[in-house]
């Protein structure tokens, strides 16, 4: 039985400016985020996801055939859609978001990137976000996948989870953890105003917090793909379809 769909943010960030040198020939010709899984473009999947969730506006980065990705999102009615212009220099994960912050505001948004698709289980994988989210104890809600409900893993790294929800990141090579993150969060834009403008990785500010108790992360009941090269788009596609 599926939930209703719950108050939440209404304003994600979508990170599409990558160069997608994994999923070439693919990405020859055309941005990473249009590349088609079974019929429709990768951005389009989140994008729909996204606005079943009740997301009312969508900042997008840009950057590989940044014309693109603004010709494509331009053909979109049901949301409002801003590109954050990345033309210049790509700023990886963190950098990215610092750099949209104007077009973000400062209320809880979601954070999406563009490669992973999922089949929902009972319980749509954007409300279960929603129902964990509490700001009063986490500034950052990672989605999580359970190792083995999935295709796309790569390597050990991912996430330890505590009976409160908090979560510690691992790289350990010798002990595979229980989660890995899937690619879409609840996050408080605040967390990035000490950042400095630039390129820079999120994953510093998962460490900084975590360290705090204030990265959380909740498990999603469905099945999760990563589509991190050609091979993988095949495979997704197979599920899909």
């Amino acid at each position: 039985m599926s939930m209703s769909v719950l108050p939440g943010p209404k304003t994600a960030m979508v990170l599409a400016a990558g160069l997608g040198t994994r999923m070439r020939p693919l990405t020859d010709s055309l941005p990473k985020a249009l590349v088609s899984v079974a019929g429709k473009p990768l951005i389009d999947h989140i994008l729909d996801r996204l606005r079943d969730a009740g997301v009312e506006r969508a900042v997008v980065n840009v950057h590989h055939f940044a014309d693109q990705m603004e010709a494509h999102l331009a053909s979109r009615t049901d949301m409002e859609i801003l590109i954050a212009d990345e033309r210049a220099a790509l700023l990886d994960s963190g950098g990215g978001i610092k750099h949209a912050s104007d077009k973000l505001g400062r209320d809880p948004i979601f954070l999406a990137n563009i490669d992973s698709l999922w089949l929902e289980g009972e319980t749509p994988s954007l409300e279960t976000l929603k129902a964990a989210w509490n700001p009063a104890a986490m500034d950052i809600l990672l989605l999580l996948v359970k190792r083995g409900q999935g295709i796309g893993f790569e390597g050990p790294q991912g996430f330890l989870r505590d009976d409160a929800g908090r979560l510690t990141h691992s790289t350990d090579p010798s002990s595979p953890t229980p989660f890995v993150n899937m690619g879409i969060a609840i996050f408080k834009p605040e967390v990035l105003d000490e950042a400095p403008h630039g390129a820079f990785s999120i994953i510093p500010v998962w460490h900084r917090l975590q360290a705090r108790g204030r990265l959380h992360g909740v498990p999603m009941d469905g099945f999760w793909m990563h589509v991190g090269d050609p091979a993988a788009r095949d495979a997704t596609e197979a599920r899909l379809k």
